[in-house]
């Protein structure tokens, strides 16, 4: 969704198998053929295969005292079981759900949500998001907001493990109205770390924009090319394999919260920064592993909550879990 570093720096199933279960074949080792020639067997898997086409529609209002649920519509693997109330009716929590665990060559995830006037929401996943290594064919995510008068939104998913040899597409679109709030959070960890893998082939495209009343507040854009100079340089992503970043848009942002974020304290191998901009908190961090990102990104959340958007910070259970 949103941390978005590109090739020239930042810029303004049935259950399917994952890649373990493919052969030598699937990564182009077919003894005695001309691999040029040839397509992989998991490249003529996925050809033959239409990929998930899936959709949520999700609709929240304000009903007296409560954020409601009021709309919940799906096709494909992809829904909300129910709303969720940890910390009062004030708030509606909904957790999205994928079956299938991981995203392949060819799917298409569709999620939008539009918060009407004075409602709040947040949405958050129930573990780590997966897009797999492809044969060819490129899968997409696209994830369309809509924030009504005075309504806030959090979007907060669990990390995303992008798979070497993954070719993966990501768009954002948020539209806020007048009082509107949206704060968001991205952690994307390039390869499987915990093994050792690198992302050293694939492409993960990236694109971001929040607005306002039709007036831009946030335009990014950006491609990761698997192997690239760019993953390894100072200027990049210097050898970090995870990277993430908070966005809190529709309000100027005080001081004082820049203050309390920078104030954090930060583990070892993290870099971290804080940024204001006009209505805009960016806050971006590099890191050696998906739990220190997540550790750090979520220490600002619990800062901002209640200074930004007025309520005390109350985690998901499913973070616990």
């Amino acid at each position: 969704m949103i941390a978005a570093q590109g090739e020239e720096g930042w810029r303004d199933e049935a259950p399917r198998q994952g890649p373990e279960g493919r052969d030598e074949a699937a990564r182009g080792g077919l003894e005695g053929r001309d691999d040029a020639a040839r397509p992989s067997r998991q490249a003529l898997e996925e050809a033959a295969r239409p990929g998930w086409q899936a959709r949520l529609a999700l609709g929240v209002e304000r009903r007296g005292g409560s954020s409601v649920l009021v709309r919940r519509e799906h096709s494909g693997p992809l829904r909300v079981q129910k709303a969720l109330y940890p910390e009062g009716p004030d708030v509606c929590h909904a957790i999205v759900l994928h079956p299938p665990g991981g995203i392949a060559g060819g799917d298409s995830l569709e999620i939008s949500l539009a918060v009407g006037a004075g409602a709040r929401a947040l949405v958050t996943t129930p573990g780590a998001g997966k897009w797999y290594r492809s044969g060819g064919r490129q899968a997409r995510q696209s994830l369309n907001v809509r924030v009504g008068e005075g309504g806030v939104v959090e979007y907060l998913p669990q990390e995303t493990i992008v798979f070497d040899g993954a070719e993966a597409q990501m768009q954002t679109q948020v539209e806020l109205a007048a009082g509107a709030l949206f704060c968001g959070w991205e952690i994307l960890c390039l390869g499987r770390t915990a093994s050792g893998e690198r992302f050293s082939r694939g492409r993960l495209d990236l694109a971001t924009r929040i607005e306002r009343q039709g007036r831009p507040l946030w335009l990014e854009r950006g491609r990761l090319l698997g192997g690239s100079a760019w993953l390894d340089a100072g200027a990049g992503l210097a050898g970090r394999p995870v990277s993430a970043t908070l966005l809190l848009a529709g309000r100027t942002v005080d001081p004082d919260w820049l203050a309390a974020c920078r104030a954090l304290p930060v583990a070892d191998g993290l870099l971290t920064g804080v940024t204001a901009l006009p209505e805009l908190l960016v806050a971006r961090c590099l890191a050696p592993g998906a739990e220190a990102a997540r550790v750090w990104l979520s220490a600002v959340w619990q800062q901002l909550r209640p200074l930004a958007l007025g309520k005390p910070a109350v985690p998901p259970r499913i973070w616990s879990t």
